[in-house]
């Protein structure tokens, strides 16, 4: 039995313990395995109950199409998987709040599919919302106590998106507190637990999207990403996540970490999946600068442009500094390079590649510290009946983790918006960036390929060490998390792809094919 094989049916034995019921899994080909044959068949009962379990969109929408469900009854069948395992049963805590109007949209848009047709590829499909995306009809509190009971009076932009596609919000999940932190726990909604292995952290920030997905609590979802929120989540709980590049996504209606990092990403099981979702939430907003260019890089679809399965025009480069040296770091090394070899057995070119005094380069460029305290004064400004108004009235108010106090006093204390060490962040960020940039193009690379985190997620309560976020937070270039395999335990670990600017197509390529 291959390793490969041998961590697949060690995760299966972990899911099927905690009473997760996984019909199947998706491997790191692409491909759906059994369920092994040292793990009793789920009841069927069960199986009806859990029709959605691991279905991707187009299976949901064939059934759609065909009459053989409703979205009514998808949303039913969502919610009773949430009901069992979301504070019951394993008790993942991946939900802050569910939407009370979920099932009434469900039976519009089923009502509408009937006298009209579907609007497209998400037409009466639940997903799920990180709680960071305002939403008009549902609280938005990043997590925070602080912000309990807060409603926006108008959706994020990509909420908006996904809802004109006909996509209904199940409810909105948890995060780490105000996104800062990457291993899911905050103040409103307790500590998520990852589906894989309930004593660990399921990423973050975003690690409540990241479990709902993966424990198929709603077909896909969408997160947050300024320093790995997207990629961790997916790199933890066996998913698919792409933070694209900055100003493909809008950024209006999320309560902001830093505007030169932050943006929205989708996540899924699929890349299929992903690319629809992607669709439905890229393009130019006039109330987002930023996304002042986005049009002439959109194609038509992300979803046609996978394309062929031919790899053979695409280069992939190994950055070695990026892998770490650390004794608990060397089987997920070993398991990222034995996924990259399956790339290059697809046909791919996959090199090992150095950038000369890239550690040095990426030292000092992140924008949190300097823009949070003024980015969230700018958000909430916004909204003057928001319960507090300043990173200063959450210190004040004291309901926040405790292990957010030391960062956010020192945010609070940036004295000015622009200041000598903004100004030199900002400079070597671009010195970083293009350095990046001319080194893929020297070399004629597609993408750059790491561990998305040098490490497995951590136990619940230790710190998460190992993470590879800054080099697109930084650059602002496209990256994709992506499955790798399992560790001989049984804990997903995650492979990330860097790409060119605007190059999210082929990076959506080379995830499908592999």
């Amino acid at each position: 039995m291959s390793p490969r094989r041998r961590r697949i049916l060690h995760a299966l034995v972990a899911a099927h313990a905690i009473g997760v019921t996984l019909l199947a899994i998706t491997t790191p080909t692409g491909a759906q395995a059994p369920l092994a044959q040292n793990v009793a068949s789920p009841d069927p009962a069960t199986v009806s109950r859990d029709l959605v379990a691991e279905r991707s969109i187009p299976d949901l929408q064939q059934a759609l199409a065909a009459g053989r469900l409703t979205s009514v009854q998808l949303v039913d069948a969502y919610l009773s998987r949430i009901n069992r395992y979301d504070q019951q049963g394993p008790a993942l805590n991946a939900f802050i709040t569910l939407n009370p109007a979920a099932r009434a949209t469900a039976a519009a848009l089923d009502a509408e599919r009937t006298a009209r047709g579907a609007r497209g590829p998400l037409h009466g499909i639940p997903i799920v919302v990180k709680d960071n995306y305002a939403t008009a009809d549902l609280p938005t509190t990043a997590g925070a106590k602080a912000l309990a009971g807060f409603l926006a009076p108008r959706d994020a932009f990509v909420v908006q998106r996904l809802r004109d596609a006909g996509a209904i919000v199940l409810g909105k999940t948890n995060l780490h507190e105000l996104a800062a932190g990457i291993t899911t726990i905050s103040s409103q909604g307790g500590q998520t637990r990852n589906p894989y292995d309930l004593s660990r952290n399921p990423g973050g920030s975003s690690g409540g999207t990241g479990a709902a997905v993966a424990a198929s609590f709603g077909a896909a979802g969408i997160g947050t990403d300024t320093c790995g929120s997207v990629r961790n989540p997916a790199s933890a709980n066996n998913l698919f996540g792409l933070r694209p590049t900055l100003g493909l996504v809008s950024r209006t209606g999320i309560v902001p970490l830093s505007h030169s990092q932050d943006i929205g990403g989708p996540i899924a099981r699929t890349v299929t999946d992903l690319a629809i979702m992607l669709d439905a939430m890229v393009g130019p907003d006039t109330a987002d600068p930023a996304t002042a260019d986005a049009a002439a890089h959109v194609p038509r679809t992300y979803l046609g442009a996978i394309g062929d399965r031919e790899v053979g025009d695409i280069r992939i480069g190994i950055l070695t500094a990026m892998f770490g040296n650390a004794p608990e770091d060397h089987e997920v090394s070993a398991i990222v390079r034995e996924s990259l070899a399956a790339l290059r057995d697809l046909g791919a070119d996959v090199v090992d590649v150095e950038i000369p005094g890239l550690a040095d380069l990426l030292q000092g460029t992140s924008l949190i510290d300097h823009e949070f305290k003024y980015d969230l004064l700018d958000f909430l400004a916004a909204y003057p009946s928001a319960p507090v108004h300043s990173l200063a009235e959450i210190l004040q108010d004291g309901r926040y983790t405790p292990g957010l106090e030391a960062g956010m006093k020192r945010r609070e204390a940036v004295a000015a918006r622009t200041t000598p060490a903004y100004t030199t962040a900002l400079d070597r960020s671009e010195v970083a960036r293009q350095t990046v940039i001319a080194a893929m193009a020297q070399r004629g690379l597609t993408a750059l390929a790491y561990p998305t985190l040098r490490r497995r997620p951590a136990p619940i309560g230790q710190p998460q060490g190992g993470s590879n976020c800054q080099l697109s937070a930084t650059t602002g270039l496209p990256a994709l998390a992506m499955p790798a395999g399992f560790t001989t335990d049984g804990v997903p670990i995650g492979l990330e792809l860097l790409g060119n600017a605007w190059g999210e197509a082929p990076l959506l390529k080379m995830a499908y094919v592999y």
